[in-house]
């Protein structure tokens, strides 16, 4: 997001095919690990056609973003697009809603790993393992690491490992090659077992389907990369082709494999799914790498609010003193200001321990949905109107709406949904204050000048009608002398 569009060009080196599997590996986090137990204890097994849903809302979301990234590539991409769109205060908007999702996304991860690390220590508090995951994310953003995306690339490689390692033994383990399984499996078929809950149970889970797809938003950034960016929407169609797969089935496995009481958000269901006598060691290795694959993830989220801090100083809608490095290369107090969004999470790891994951984790996956209203809203302004298109994008606001609408019915999701409006209300009246000062600050600076000098400076530009006239006088009288000799 610091390069500008013009640079670009120099960088398209990517297919197409090879940013459907950039987007996703780099999708798959603690949203599809840690936060599936959520989705299923609220929804039941019906929750694989929340998925489906999801999936189809953010290929439409997906596909406006890079039909608006092939067609205008942008350095602030999405906040660009929200502020050609609709003005100066979309961008402010659009801005800080992505960074707030971003930060909160990055609560929600950090509490995530701090469960998984309990699996091994159940009895050490969580705000100490908060605590030691952030510090050690800030360390590696703050001095930088040359080498962090080829590590991002393996750690990639291992996250897509874990899941096919999983699928692989859950088949075995369903076959009965593997034995002494914790739980016996029963496929749900009546109505009652795949709807708990009722109706009511799915829709509130909706919003932890949605928050699986988190990141494709980094990904309509990335597709200025492609050798062909009008290939860009196909990227995104076999992208979500393959989470979807990979989320249908391996969700399917274990809602097969596990009874529904015993679904918490304490423990990945695919470490549940796995817990069998003969399989002792499986589940501390899947833990470990789903530490590793939440690790990377969250500093990745660290990256993102750093730049994006960064471009919002630069461009005037946040403190320019954010914009500062120190030594002309490290962002100290950007990260500064990130820290007290992580401590604020470790606090409420803290006071809240058995709440803090369900908390954060709905107003994260809020603040994304209302910044991907933000792009499909934009692209209905900036986008030729094409077949379908404007079918397409209500179709997405309406699922994005069922989505939002849905936390208000469950205890579990209400109090995120609360949070997320105190911070959409805090960006509003930030918005306002930043604008009202720019428009005091214009009137001054041209207040101070002379109503003489205004003008003279109007002459001036491009020989104003002033300066020509004397010109013209100049020349006459050049011309009178003449003929006088």
């Amino acid at each position: 997001m610091d390069k500008a569009s013009g640079d670009a060009k120099d960088d398209k080196k990517l297919k197409w095919w090879q940013l459907s599997l950039l987007g996703v590996a780099g999708t798959i986090g603690t949203g599809y690990f840690l936060g599936s137990s959520l989705a299923i204890s609220i929804g039941g097994p019906a929750i694989l056609l929340a998925y489906l849903l999801a999936a189809a809302g953010t290929y439409v979301v997906f596909d406006a973003l890079s039909r608006m990234t092939a067609d205008h590539p942008e350095q602030g991409s999405f906040r660009s697009y929200a502020k050609k769109a609709f003005g100066s205060w979309a961008g402010f908007a659009s801005g800080w809603v992505y960074w707030f999702s971003e930060l909160l996304i990055m609560g929600s991860q950090l509490t995530a790993l701090s469960i998984f690390a309990r699996f091994w220590f159940p009895d050490v508090p969580m705000w100490i393992f908060a605590a030691g995951f952030g510090l050690t994310g800030l360390l590696i953003v703050f001095f930088g690491n040359k080498g962090f995306d080829r590590v991002e690339n393996v750690l990639a490689v291992i996250k897509v490992a874990a899941i096919l390692m999983f699928m692989v033994l859950a088949a075995a383990l369903l076959a009965g090659w593997i034995g002494g399984g914790k739980y016996t499996p029963k496929l749900p078929l009546t109505y009652k077992a795949l709807f708990p809950a009722g109706g009511i149970g799915l829709w509130s889970a909706f919003i932890f389907a949605f928050y699986a797809y988190g990141g494709i938003e980094v990904l309509g950034i990335m597709s200025y990369r492609l050798n062909k960016p009008e290939e860009a929407p196909k990227a995104g169609k076999v992208m979500l082709l393959l989470l979807t797969a990979v989320y249908v089935v391996s969700i399917g496995l274990v809602v097969t494999m596990v009874p529904l009481n015993a679904f918490n958000p304490k423990e990945s269901p695919f470490v549940l799914a796995l817990a069998s006598d003969h399989l002792a060691f499986v589940p501390h290795l899947f833990n470990g790498v789903l530490i590793i694959a939440g690790f990377s993830t969250m500093t990745a989220s660290l990256y993102a609010v750093t730049s994006m801090m960064l471009t919002l100083a630069q461009e005037g809608d946040a403190p320019q003193l954010f914009s500062r490095k120190l030594k002309g290369k490290y962002p100290l107090l950007a990260m500064c200001l990130i820290s007290v969004g992580l401590i604020a999470a470790i606090v409420m790891s803290l006071l809240l321990p058995g709440k803090v994951y369900e908390y954060i984790t709905t107003a994260a996956g809020l603040m994304l949905l209302y910044n991907w209203a933000f792009i499909l809203l934009s692209s209905g302004k900036l986008l030729r109107a094409a077949k379908l298109s404007g079918f397409k994008r209500w179709i997405g606001l309406v699922l994005i709406g069922a989505a939002v609408a849905g936390t208000l019915f469950h205890e579990i999701s209400r109090p995120g949904f609360y949070i997320s409006l105190l911070l959409v209300a805090l960006i509003a009246a930030s918005d306002l204050i930043v604008h009202k000062v720019r428009k005091k600050r214009e009137a001054s600076s041209s207040g101070h000048r002379p109503a003489e000098k205004l003008e003279e400076e109007f002459q001036r530009q491009d020989g104003g009608p002033q300066f020509k006239i004397k010109g013209i006088r100049m020349r006459m009288r050049k011309s009178k002398l003449l003929m006088k000799k």
